[in-house]
Parts: C-alpha cells; sequence; structure tokens
C-alpha cells in the first residue's frame, strides 16, 4: 500500500509543479522481444497490427465484496504501475489506467489464461474508451497483464456486507497501433 501513498504524493505534487511532469511523461524506454516473460499464451497475443510501446511493474490490491448469496464477488483493481522506484499509473475500477498527465484508458477483457493457480490469470484486453486528455495514454490500443502474483478472491464463505482487499502484483505490458510493417511488431504471446 506504500505505493498508493506515493502515487498520491506523485499525483498531488504533479498537479502543482508542471516541470518535473514534463520530464516524467517524456522519459523514453527501450523495450523489445527480450522484454515479453517466458510462457506467454498465445491466446493472450495482440493483434498482428500492435507493437509493444512500454511496460511497467504492478503492486496493489484486487477488491472484493461479499453478495447477498454470500460468496466473494470480484468489485476492482486498486494499483499503481511504476518502474525502478517511479510510479507512472493508477490503476482503478474500470478497469482504468490512469498515466500522471491525466490521460486515460479503459479496457475490456478479450481474453484470459490461468498460468499459475495460486494468482488471478494473466489477461489480454483491449482499450475501449479513453479521455479527452492527450498524453502518454493516448495512443495505448490493447494491453496485457501478465507475471501476476496473488489476488484471487478470499476462498469460503462470507457475510454481506463483508469487503476484502487481496494484495496483487502484476507486469502490464502497454500495446499501440503500427499497420505498416507488422512482421517487425513486437507482441508478446505471439508465434
Amino acid at each position: 500500500m506504500s505505493k498508493l501513498v506515493l502515487l498520491t504524493t506523485v499525483l498531488a505534487t504533479a498537479c502543482t509543479t508542471n516541470d518535473s511532469l514534463e520530464t516524467e511523461t517524456s522519459t523514453a524506454q527501450t523495450i523489445g522481444a527480450a522484454d515479453c516473460p517466458a510462457g506467454v499464451p498465445a491466446a493472450l497475443a495482440p493483434a498482428a497490427d500492435q507493437t509493444l510501446a512500454f511496460a511497467l511493474d504492478a503492486d496493489g490490491v484486487q477488491k472484493y465484496a461479499c453478495n447477498g448469496a454470500g460468496a466473494w464477488a470480484f468489485v476492482a483493481p486498486e494499483a499503481v504501475l511504476f518502474q525502478g522506484n517511479q510510479a507512472f499509473i493508477h490503476h482503478y475500477a474500470g478497469p482504468t489506467w490512469e498515466w500522471l498527465d491525466g490521460s486515460t484508458v479503459v479496457g475490456a477483457r478479450v481474453a484470459g489464461a490461468t498460468v499459475d493457480a495460486s494468482a488471478i490469470p494473466w489477461l489480454l484486453l483491449r482499450v475501449t474508451n479513453r479521455n479527452a486528455i492527450d498524453g502518454k495514454m493516448t495512443g495505448v490500443t490493447a494491453i496485457q497483464r501478465l507475471v501476476t502474483t496473488g489476488g484471487l478472491a478470499p476462498a469460503g464463505a462470507c457475510n454481506t456486507g463483508d469487503a476484502a482487499d487481496v494484495p496483487y502484483t502484476a507486469q502490464y505490458l502497454f500495446y499501440r497501433t503500427k499497420a505498416d510493417h507488422p512482421e517487425n511488431n513486437v507482441r508478446c504471446g505471439a508465434l
């Protein structure tokens, strides 16, 4: 949860000091096929016209609430996506990913795979909506959630009104459309 506090501090600072925000959003990240985790199922590969733009680690919680049937139901994620000690994205309900510059994307699940039975599934999501802020997230068209740990709903029955925040980690990979020379695109999970 310390990364959530860090993100809140970073976002508050970004609202008051635009100079540091400019530097953070222009941070270059060289990325290629070597950055793809091993064992990504082919079903989770983005479309051929997608290419890997950037990747970030995530630390947060999967929020659950007890429904009227006495079972745990997923509510929303709450996470910080970061590289090293620098937080860049707040990930929350929608599911939404919000960069420090205020640009956002909302995704919808395309495919999922359980790679580790003790962790939430790996996912491929497509971007279905974005806000009007032109920023780092503007060109993002697909997202993968990979290398997950934890985050599964609590085991057993619950009482209506109960809530649980289950810690999880993941790696999120963000893609942009690049239709010219798709044979050169980097897509984790592509054969």
